[in-house]
Order: structure tokens, then sequence, then C-alpha cells
């Protein structure tokens, strides 16, 4: 397994990257213990949250006589971490697919593992990049440390040779898991250590259209969302800073298109109308504002709620607020704007009741401001995409929201690899610009709101790009996971 740290690609490392990457490892093992001996049992069980809708079940790793066995013909694993959310839905979409397709999904979530080394590492890990998020508020640090380390940092294969041998930690895992069965990995970390555990068959969903060498996962099929970024990853192109890299193989990397949930899919054409004609008809526009897992953007929300709010009461507008997990938010939003009180009406850890509004805001009307807040992380991140279809906007930063097939709003991105979301979108004509300073994220919620043309050419562009398959990566992503028993 050391040769994943020392040879990437065809790319030697030299010894003091090695050296750096083991030195990674011991400091892993001695802060949270070596566990590669543990034999953890396997335990397969209906997801309570997301099992009826998405058909998916849950690998825990627990003792006790696991009520499901493994579809070794049609089981399909998705690999991933909970850090923030974006991992998080890309992994719904492929269940979404994988149930649409007729395969079993099955959710591991090695960030779901608290007795394990393979957690502890991955907490740690999510524990800093959740600071840094939060950090990256502060414009000296923002330019300085965080937006050069998510932009050149990740992107070096040194930093891939430290994170491969850190990834052995994570193997153990998956050590009673049938090795027959596919893996997506839907972040590298998952994929990785699909790998070193000796997994068979394993697709690295790559989220990111900024080509880093931190995504590589040798030994997986590697797939992209956005063809810009092929020829960065095939060429590993700055990835060793000015030298010519060796490139990936050609049966290494796949363009798919966007991973999209089946059910956005498959009413883009329905859901592109009903906005159209709402905005025809006068009806007040609909934003739907989410909140990233580091809740980096809560002053954007501030401002963009206290600009709506004569408009909310006008009948002009309409809100939906999904602050995920973080209570903490909408608290503090509703002590900064209270005089949104008299149109708010809360959605809290309600999950059938959010699912009865999603379903009736397709056809009926909306007016106030919608808060949704789920304790359950599953229901809070879901909670976006059901909400997605009847809104007419989403505001969000350019991460992994950036690729859904819905009119978007871009404001300022938390860290400079989100970039490329805003361009891609902007590109492909169903988002803005990234909106980088409120002044001109309130410009955007005004031309939005003035006349139909901007809303129009999004809906336009986004059924253009259904005819196309943009849309179809979550599909393509299992069928080659699927197909590499074939």
């Amino acid at each position: 397994m050391e040769e994943k740290s020392k040879v990437i690609f065809g790319n030697v490392m030299s010894d003091k990257v090695y050296n750096k990457a083991v030195k990674s490892k011991q400091k892993y093992m001695k802060k949270y213990g070596d566990d590669s001996n543990v034999d953890y049992p396997v335990y397969i069980q209906k997801n309570e949250h997301i099992g009826d809708s998405l058909g998916v079940y849950d690998i825990l790793l627990k003792e006790g006589q696991s009520p499901e066995a493994f579809d070794h013909e049609k089981g399909i694993i998705v690999g991933n971490i909970r850090m923030g959310f974006g991992h998080y839905r890309i992994s719904m979409a492929m269940a979404s697919a994988a149930k649409a397709m007729g395969y079993t999904p099955y959710w591991m979530d090695l960030n779901g593992y608290p007795q394990t080394t393979c957690t502890k590492v991955i907490s740690a890990q999510n524990d800093l990049y959740s600071l840094g998020s939060r950090l990256s508020k502060n414009a000296l640090f923002n330019k300085f440390v965080w937006e050069p380390m998510n932009y050149e940092g990740f992107r070096a294969l040194s930093y891939n040779a430290s994170d491969q041998k850190n990834a052995e930690l994570m193997a153990p895992v998956y050590r009673n898991v049938p090795k027959d069965i596919p893996v997506i990995g839907t972040h590298v970390w998952p994929a990785q250590a699909a790998i070193h555990a000796g997994m068979k068959y394993v697709v690295n969903a790559i989220p990111d259209n900024w080509p880093m060498a931190l995504h590589f996962a040798e030994g997986s099929i590697h797939t992209i969302q956005c063809k810009n970024a092929y020829m960065g990853y095939r060429i590993c192109n700055g990835m060793n800073k000015d030298a010519v890299c060796k490139e990936m193989p050609n049966d290494a990397l796949v363009y798919t298109g966007h991973y999209i949930d089946h059910e956005l899919v498959s009413n883009i054409e329905s859901d592109c109308d009903a906005r159209l004609e709402r905005k025809r008809n006068g009806k007040p526009m609909r934003f739907l504002l989410t909140i990233g897992g580091a809740g980096a953007q809560k002053e954007i929300f501030a401002a963009i709620i206290q600009y709506l709010l004569p408009k909310i009461k006008e009948n002009q507008a309409a809100l939906y607020v999904n602050v995920g997990d973080y209570k903490n938010v909408w608290d503090d939003l509703s002590k900064e704007i209270p005089e949104m009180a008299s149109v708010v009406t809360e959605h809290f850890n309600e999950f059938e009741q959010t699912t009865a509004f999603a379903e009736e805001a397709l056809q009926g009307d909306v007016t106030g401001i919608h808060a949704f807040y789920h304790e359950n992380i599953f229901e809070a991140v879901y909670c976006t995409n059901l909400l997605m279809r009847s809104c007419d906007v989403l505001v969000t930063k350019p991460s992994e929201l950036a690729f859904y097939p819905v009119p978007k709003l871009f404001i300022k991105r938390v860290g400079k690899h989100e970039m490329w979301g805003a361009i891609h979108s902007a590109e492909m004509g169903d988002g803005t610009l990234e909106c980088r300073d409120i002044p001109h994220t309130l410009q955007m919620i005004d031309l939005f709101m003035k006349d139909e043309q901007l809303l129009r050419e999004m809906c336009d562009s986004i059924k253009l790009n259904k005819s196309i398959g943009l849309y179809d990566g979550a599909y393509k992503v299992v069928e080659i996971a699927m197909g590499m028993k074939e």
C-alpha cells in the first residue's frame, strides 16, 4: 500500500514528501489509535429518514443479528463522509439514481462510526475545515490562508500522498463488507479507503471542477461533472508546480455530467414551466436560501431577508429559509430581524410536515417566510432538495448546489475552488455570476424580480441542458459502478 503515497499515476514522490506522509499517518495513530486488526461486525438496516423515499439501507458497525443481508446482485454502496452538506447531498443523488435504476443503495458514512480510528481522523479534519470556513470571513485569513489552501494547497500531488497514507487508517471499516459490491465514493476518502481495503469495484465521484490532486483515489474510476475539468485532471495540470506531470490513464477518468437526484431530473420541464407561469401571473417570487454545513453565510442571508421583507409583506416575494441542522443560525436571524416575525412560519423537526408543504407548494400558493430546521442530518440536507422543485430561484454559494437544475443566484464562495462552480453554471445558462458582496447580491435579486427575461432564459437553458444529458451524471456513475462487475 505504500506505493500509493510514493507513486501517483506514475509521478514519483520525493523521499521528503513520502516521509511527511508517513509522519502524518503516525501522528494520527498516536492520537487516535490503530484499529487495523479490529474485526468490526457489519449490521444493515433500512434508513429511517430516507429509506422509503430513496430506498437507502445503512451499513452500521455494531453487534447483533442484522435485519437485512447484502444484495450481491443489485447492491451498490454509496461511501461518504459528513463534511458540510455537499457530500451527503451528492450521495443522496447517487442513491436516488440507483433506486430509480432498480438497484439497492447502501449508505456507508465513514464519519459515522465513532468507535473507529477512521471516524476520529475524519472528524478531526472536518473540525479543522469548518473552523477554516468560519475564519474565512476575516479578509486577511481568507486571502493569505484559506483561499491559497483550497486552491493551490489541495491541488498538489504531495497533498494526495499524505491523504493516501492517512486513508490506510480508514480501511478497517470495510473489512466485513463483501468485496464484490461496487462502491461509489462521494468524497475521496471513502474511495481511497475502499481501494486500500481491497474492494474490487470503486468509482470516485469527484465533486469539484477545479482539478486538484486531493481528489485522486488511484485504482478507482474517477468521474467528473464538467468537461472543462477534464484536461486539468487528465494531465495533472499544476499538481507538481511547473513540472510536466505524467498523465492519468485514459480509462481512469470519465465525464458523466452533473450528479442530480432522479426526482429532480425527471420533473425538470414541469417545474420550469410552473416557475414561468407563476411569474406571468404575478405570484410572489419564491427565493430559497440554503445555508451550508459550515454556516458561513448568515450575514448575507440577513441582508437578503431585510431587503426583501417589504416585498414579502406586499406579496411580491416569498422566502424559504433552510438553516439545515443549525438552529442557532435561525435564532440569530430572528434576533437581528425581529420585524419578520409577523410573516414567518416555522417548520422545525417535522419532516412529514416539510414534505407535505413541499408537495403542496408545487401547485398551490406560497406567501411569507417559511423557515426550515431539522436536527437530523438526512432531513436537514434533503429538505433543500424537496423545496428546490417549487422555488423560483435558489440562493446559494457556488458549491455542489451549483450543478442543480434550478435557476440560481450565487452568493460569495467559501474557498476559491468553488469559484469554478459559478463560472460553469453561468456558461451553462442556469445560474448567475458569483456575487462577491451584498450590494451585487441585492442587485441580482432586483433583476430577477423586475422582469421575466432572466428567469425565462435560465429555465430555457435548464430544459436544453436536460435534452443533452447534462444532469444525467448520477445515473451514469451508477451505470459505471455496476458495469465494472461485468
